[in-house]
């Protein structure tokens, strides 16, 4: 039995032709990686395993390289991945209360995907905007300078 192939012939294409610009095809593990996520929204074992065809490489290289990034996905995800700061400026700042309003909103803990697979909440060390804490991030969207009463309109938005 043949098993279903996992990348499209034009994600293949698009890895084959960003491990061109490297001097070796493993160096683009990162970049492959990310296109599979752009597609799938997370990254699973099998594509793993194509990835790691596709660059030469064994499965195991290429799972280590994607446990090592926290912006790669090794579980499934909602549509919107909602990362929460939770460093030392965005807690002084309240972002434990931006996380207990989302937590409530969302009727989700850390780790968890809404059941309407809308969103995924989960923490990020930081996000480089400490001087307009509380951050968070969906996406690429970063919102800043957070309160609970934000949290409805910016939510909403991603539709």
């Amino acid at each position: 039995m043949i098993a279903e192939k996992i990348l499209s012939s034009e994600e293949i294409k698009e890895i084959q032709e960003v491990y061109k610009h490297f001097p070796v095809k493993s160096a683009a593990c990162i970049e492959g990686l990310k296109i599979i996520q752009k597609n799938h929204r997370w990254v699973s074992d099998e594509a793993v395993k194509e990835l790691a065809e596709i660059l030469e490489m064994s499965p195991a290289a290429i799972d280590s390289v994607a446990t090592y990034y926290s912006l790669i996905f090794r579980r499934p995800v909602g549509e919107h991945v909602v990362m929460v700061c939770n460093s030392v400026s965005c807690w002084i700042m309240g972002c434990e209360k931006i996380t207990n309003s989302l937590k409530e909103k969302l009727a989700v803990d850390y780790g968890e995907t809404t059941a309407d697979d809308r969103f995924t909440l989960l923490t990020i060390p930081c996000l480089g905007t400490c001087d307009h804490a509380p951050a968070m991030i969906i996406g690429e969207d970063l919102h800043r300078d957070l309160t609970t009463d934000k949290l409805d309109d910016i939510l909403n938005s991603y539709k």
